[in-house]
């Protein structure tokens, strides 16, 4: 590998951890603003979305112009490539932590009084987006796996919290407003933890 593919793989690795960084808190901003009932916090992702999307954008065109100039083979070309996917998975997540946030505007602090697996839900999904991160930084496909693993916990809460909602809404078609909004919220959450499974299966690609 020459010094000049290094360094800009290198760039490449901070630019995306910059990003990650970035969603990251976007997501538990979000989530807190559902919970808790923040407007504020809800009212900053909502805000700070333009810079997610504009650093998604120079990440591409870093990726594109690393296989333009350098022309990686091997385990160097996995890399660009996990690093394209990635890129594009915390992208969507944000574009995710943007549509929570947009739900707990209008939910008037509904969140306080989520279902324990609507909870659980929540915890699991973040908990898989910062170890999916983890294991990128630490080069970790054994962490990255374990990940994937979590998966279908978080999978299994989403169809809880769906029928108890569903069942609601029959019993009492008064909470049809407050439940839609809240199984919008629950899709978002469980389509978080896809992308942060998809950023798992990224690092195995790319170690492996």
């Amino acid at each position: 590998m020459s010094k000049h593919l290094t360094h800009d793989l290198q760039k490449l690795q901070e630019a995306l951890l910059r990003l990650a960084g970035r969603v990251e808190e976007a997501v538990t901003k979000a989530l807190e603003a559902f919970v808790k009932g923040r407007s504020d916090l809800a009212t900053q992702v909502i805000s700070a979305d333009v810079e997610v999307d504009k650093e998604e954008v120079e990440i591409e065109e870093e990726c594109l112009k690393i296989l333009a100039l350098h022309q990686p083979v091997a385990q160097d070309l996995r890399r660009v490539a996990a690093c394209l996917k990635i890129d594009n998975d915390l992208e969507r997540i944000g574009d995710l932590a943007v549509n929570v946030a947009e739900r707990a505007l209008s939910s008037n602090g509904e969140g306080a009084n989520i279902t324990p697996a609507f909870r659980e839900m929540i915890e699991l999904s973040m908990s898989m987006l910062r170890k999916s991160i983890d294991a990128f930084v630490r080069a970790d496909a054994e962490a990255a796996r374990r990940v994937l693993l979590e998966d279908d916990r978080v999978d299994a809460d989403h169809r809880t919290v769906i029928q108890a909602l569903l069942a609601r809404m029959h019993e009492d078609p008064s909470t049809i407003d407050r439940a839609l909004r809240l199984i919008s919220v629950s899709k978002n959450v469980e389509r978080i933890a896809d992308h942060a499974t998809n950023i798992a299966e990224s690092v195995i690609y790319d170690l492996e």
